[in-house]
């Protein structure tokens, strides 16, 4: 049982460790201090809940409905390719609306709103948790519930590390200029994203 604890939270870190769409959308929040906690839980229930349907077998649902793929994936992009505009905006007003001043943030139910869309949208979330997660699993039978515990656990470890730890950057986020710079990253991120899904999608 251990070893199967061991290998869910091991290999759930791997997998939501790089840098993506929803991480960045953490990263910024919690730099922001803006809904965090609402932020990080949406984020680690919603992966709990991929991980346990993936390791009760939901990826069979995936591979018998083929077009849930593309409508993924082109829903996705489009998402992404929007969001990922919205951010280059945001960084040409040269970052003087990027840090909300107090009484002043974005309403909690639009917030999650796009913590949603980041994570129930985001092709490479099923990918992750529900097919490469769940394959594993099988591989540690009977201890496959010990296995989902762990990965769950290993996702609210890192959400949370990621949304409360950007606190620290603070000082370098009180300078203007940096937020330009992280708008830019980010939505370089999202368009790097969408890129690669469109790109996945197109014919051979």
């Amino acid at each position: 049982m251990l070893q199967a604890m061991f290998a869910g939270f091991g290999t759930s870190i791997g997998l939501i460790a790089a840098i993506g769409a929803q991480n960045a959308f953490v990263l910024r929040q919690g730099l922001r201090r803006e809904h965090v906690l609402p932020v990080v839980l949406v984020c680690a229930l919603s992966d709990a809940l991929l991980i346990a349907a993936g390791v009760a077998g939901f990826g069979t649902l995936v591979r018998a409905a083929p077009w849930l793929g593309p409508l993924m994936l082109w829903g996705g992009a489009a998402f992404l390719v929007l969001y990922g505009a919205l951010r280059f905006k945001a960084a040409l007003k040269g970052g003087e609306a990027l840090m909300p001043t107090p009484g002043e943030s974005a309403p909690l139910g639009r917030v999650l709103a796009m913590c949603l869309m980041f994570t129930w949208a985001n092709p490479h979330v099923y990918l992750d948790t529900v097919v490469l997660l769940g394959a594993i699993s099988a591989q540690y039978a009977p201890h496959q519930a010990a296995f989902a515990m762990a990965a769950a656990l290993a996702s609210v470890t890192f959400f949370a590390a990621l949304g409360f730890g950007a606190r620290a950057l603070a000082p370098v986020f009180a300078r203007p200029r940096a937020w330009v710079v992280l708008e830019v990253v980010v939505g370089l991120t999202m368009w790097a994203i969408a890129a690669s899904l469109l790109l996945r999608g197109l014919p051979d």
